[in-house]
């Protein structure tokens, strides 16, 4: 395919490995990161994506006030995993809706390999369409559709989006 004067050709971009472990009870799914994040090497880095203000919500505490290693830490400690079900794709920018060739996790394998995991969260319409399509009807296992964290989805509020990750709770307590 030609690319047009000015245009840019997409660029391949990868995931992070994931951040689980053994006692991992809550997996959050996203798609794939965006372009902050993979710069930072951190998930959910860009300012206006309300990640970890809704996550914070959810467990009650300041997530964005503590610095990344610690928040990855704390959501270890009380079983919440991160990964995206992206490998890899072609994306110029950060929004879902341009993403193209993606190579998908092997889900069902992953899940397997979580002995405590009772339930997933896919953050975004993307993330649950290629989620849920890989998982299929895990007997045992909630899965959690939610609005999407990034600022890009503007059409709910943002205390609309906390009341619906609020669901979350129920994998925690």
């Amino acid at each position: 395919m030609a690319l047009r004067l000015g245009q840019m050709p997409a660029q391949r971009k990868a995931a992070f490995p994931p951040s689980v472990d053994a006692d991992t009870r809550l997996l959050i799914l996203g798609s794939l990161p965006g372009d902050a994040s993979i710069k930072q090497g951190e998930y959910y880095a860009h300012r206006g994506n309300a990640f970890w203000d809704l996550l914070g919500d959810v467990l009650e505490e300041d997530l964005r006030g503590q610095p990344y290693a610690m928040r990855l830490k704390r959501l270890r400690a009380i079983g919440v995993g991160l990964w995206d079900v992206i490998e890899s794709a072609e994306r110029p920018g950060s929004l879902d809706s341009s993403i193209k060739g993606a190579e998908l996790r092997d889900l069902g394998l992953f899940v397997e390999r979580l002995p405590a995991l009772r339930g997933i969260g896919f953050n975004g319409k993307t993330a649950s369409l290629h989620g849920r399509r890989q998982l299929g009807d895990r007997s045992g296992l909630k899965l959690f559709d939610l609005p999407s964290s990034s600022g890009a989805y503007a059409s709910l509020s943002r205390a609309a989006k906390r009341q619906a990750w609020m669901v979350l709770r129920d994998v925690l307590t």
